[in-house]
């Protein structure tokens, strides 16, 4: 909900870089210990008498897929993981994929979505209540809900990569899902569903006019320019990004241009804030760690224009420059081809002593911005669902085991067998 006031408003922002595992997500409760412990890094730079705002990472729900199956972990990659966890829980795996058509990787996401979801959202929720703050969730791939009655029922096949907003008392400010997938969250990969570009919306509030871009959104013009159209001030792009910091990068639309990734960075949060005529600042917190066979690195930031942030500094292999309110410096500093080794040494499977050294830590911010103009946008369907959910309003319903189902599905079948 927008609350203004007007002495305009003054409020704190907080990145948070985490380091991942999969032991983080084989069971709620260290699921549930994982995100406690960032909220736990970002209180002692919580500060009194002012709205907070804390940004987490992208995609921190997407191993919740391994709940309750910890020994794939030990199968050391995540295409040996997911194969096995296809085969064992096949039951509820299979009458997705005939009933609704999507592929394995995708109905193997649905088919315990009701489960991951509610601990997701109970969670962020206890979280946001527990420690006061406004909450970006990061992000978790989400279906579609639509709320019947008491009860909210999945629209089928969708998917989307989808970041959560909510206030101190735990309740919804609203969802963003994102639009520029990348190959991995693709077809190819996890198989997710784009979300449209006409959904995306600003969200006003006492920590600024909310506009969500996730990842590779924050690259993207069209985004950008939606949300600037609809006054965003304070960009939050959540972040995974899926390879070695100081590796090449080279991604659609022209994968051929390969650069390093830090100079990647630069055209996006640190691009809109230097550009933008409205976004005035921007949080950019990403996950670290090796998670299996997947290598995931970076540097979060907080940016702003560069008149208030004059301090020249910026990512690795780049150079100095303003408009860097806060920035997590990298696990080392050198020479260009130093920093690459250092980063092969620390991706997954490399066997070097320092493999999976990340640094983690926390940036922060005092902002300032007027009162917001912003109008408050209607929620949607889905919206509304989830609104319901976090009210306990409604409820999702419980995964039903499949056997049985599977035995009714294959009786014509038997009672063929019998006739002969």
């Amino acid at each position: 909900m927008s609350e203004r006031s007007p002495a305009g408003r003054n409020f704190r922002v907080i990145a948070v870089q985490p380091q991942w595992s999969a032991a983080d997500f084989t069971s709620a409760a260290a699921f549930r210990a994982w995100l406690r412990s960032q909220l736990e890094l970002a209180r002692p730079h919580l500060a009194p008498g002012r709205p907070n705002l804390v940004v987490l990472t992208e995609l921190n729900g997407l191993p919740l897929v391994l709940r309750g199956s910890g020994w794939v972990t030990r199968l050391g990659t995540f295409q040996r993981a997911a194969t096995a966890l296809f085969l064992t829980r096949l039951p509820r795996v299979l009458l997705l994929l005939l009933r609704e058509r999507v592929s394995p990787i995708r109905a193997l996401q649905l088919a315990d979505s009701a489960e991951n979801v509610r601990l997701y959202l109970d969670t962020c929720r206890d979280l946001a209540r527990e420690y006061g703050v406004y909450l970006c969730c990061g992000s978790t791939p989400m279906p579609r809900y639509r709320l019947e009655g008491r009860r909210l029922v999945r629209e089928p096949r969708t998917l989307h990569n989808e970041t959560v907003l909510l206030d101190p008392r735990g309740d919804l400010i609203g969802v963003t899902d994102k639009v520029h997938l990348t190959p991995d969250e693709e077809a190819g990969g996890v198989d997710l569903t784009p979300g449209p570009l006409a959904e995306l919306r600003v969200f006003p509030a006492p920590v600024g006019d909310l506009g969500v871009a996730i990842s590779l959104d924050a690259f993207r013009a069209d985004v950008i320019g939606r949300l600037e159209d609809q006054g965003c001030t304070v960009l939050l792009q959540p972040d995974a990004n899926g390879a070695p910091w100081t590796s090449p990068e080279g991604l659609p639309p022209d994968p051929t241009n390969v650069r390093d990734q830090p100079v990647a960075w630069l055209e996006s949060s640190w691009q809109a804030t230097a550009g933008s005529q409205t976004i005035r600042y921007a949080v950019n917190p990403m996950v670290v760690g090796n998670l299996l066979d997947l290598t995931f690195d970076g540097q979060s930031a907080i940016t702003a224009r560069a008149e208030e942030a004059p301090e020249l500094r910026s990512y690795v292999l780049t150079d100095p420059r303003p408009g860097f309110l806060a920035l997590l410096p990298w696990v080392e500093e050198g020479p260009a081809e130093r920093l690459r080794e250092v980063g092969r040494h620390l991706a997954a499977r490399s066997g070097h002593p320092h493999e999976n050294c990340y640094r983690t830590g926390v940036l922060y911010a005092d902002l300032s911005l007027p009162p917001s103009r912003v109008p408050t946008p209607p929620r949607t369907a889905h919206e509304e669902a989830l609104a319901a959910l976090l009210e306990g309003r409604a409820a999702l319903p419980r995964s039903r085991p499949l056997w049985p189902l599977l035995g009714l599905a294959a009786l014509p079948w038997v009672l063929r067998r019998r006739k002969r």
